[in-house]
């Protein structure tokens, strides 16, 4: 299990070294916390709390794009060779991935108490074991997501093409989620699209949870955005919480397995050019 700790204490150095990194990266989150959470909460006439609805959606947003973007480290490592010297050792390379896997959940989950601290100075009211339900989320939707990071990151190889693959994959997951855009809102032939959406059910299980909503009817949490329906169906948060979970695994084991096997001799990342 050395090579687990070994990755993931690097990857966590690292990220409080590059305090330039961590801090614009916090700005972004507090800018989107501002922008629709403040400037946006009249827009959700039909919700109590429209504050705390829309804080929720930028903490666990936060957390998804931090866990999804720490993955593209792994290329840098590849580039500079230091990854290359850890593939060729004995380390099996299913620790290393899951070293990865587990430094990118943390500094995500890092970044997501951070912004969730601040909206509760902000006027967020969540009890204690709300508090301690919320970061089991966060945990969850980092693990997910940094699984289907590294996964993405193994399959390109390539850093310029990651980055093309972020655009295509985090643009739709974010504006699909319901995180920013409240869901009511969206085009009827979405839904389908919005119900596969992983980040979807992380979002609603997330709002359920800082809404405090456990007591009420199914139709009020579909009003809200929160529930679904689907052929005439409620699926609830709880439900969803499953294909969350399935989802997650999944990945977790795809990307294992992938990054065991893959071939990262011909690793290239784009250098900008210094003027």
């Amino acid at each position: 299990m050395r090579g687990i700790f070994a990755v993931f204490s690097r990857n966590i150095i690292n990220f409080f070294r590059d305090r330039l990194r961590a801090v614009f990266s916090l700005l972004m989150s507090f800018l989107f916390m501002f922008v629709f959470s403040f400037a946006m909460k009249g827009a959700l006439p039909g919700v109590s709390r429209p504050l705390d609805y829309l804080v929720a959606g930028v903490i666990i947003m936060t957390v998804f794009q931090q866990a999804f973007n720490n993955s593209t480290d792994i290329l840098n490592d590849l580039s500079t060779g230091f990854m290359k010297e850890i593939i060729v050792s004995p380390v099996p390379r299913w620790q290393i991935a899951m070293g990865q896997i587990c430094s990118s959940t943390v500094i995500a989950c890092i970044q997501g108490m951070i912004i969730l601290i601040a909206g509760i100075l902000f006027g967020l009211r969540i009890t204690l074991p709300e508090f301690l339900a919320m970061t089991g989320i966060m945990i969850t939707a980092g693990l997910t997501f940094a699984s289907l990071g590294l996964f993405l990151a193994t399959v390109s190889r390539n850093s310029s093409t990651f980055q093309i693959i972020t655009s295509v994959v985090v643009m739709p997951l974010t504006f699909l989620s319901g995180a920013y855009i409240p869901i009511t809102v969206m085009p009827a032939f979405l839904n389908g699209i919005i119900l596969l959406n992983p980040l979807t059910w992380i979002t609603s299980l997330f709002r359920f949870v800082a809404l405090g909503m456990y007591s009420a009817p199914a139709e009020t949490l579909v009003t809200d955005g929160i529930a679904f329906t689907f052929c005439g169906q409620i699926i609830t948060p709880a439900a969803g919480f499953i294909f969350v979970l399935l989802f997650g695994l999944s990945f977790f084991f795809l990307c294992v397995r992938k990054f065991g096997s893959a071939d990262f001799s011909s690793v290239k990342v784009a250098l900008k050019h210094r003027h």
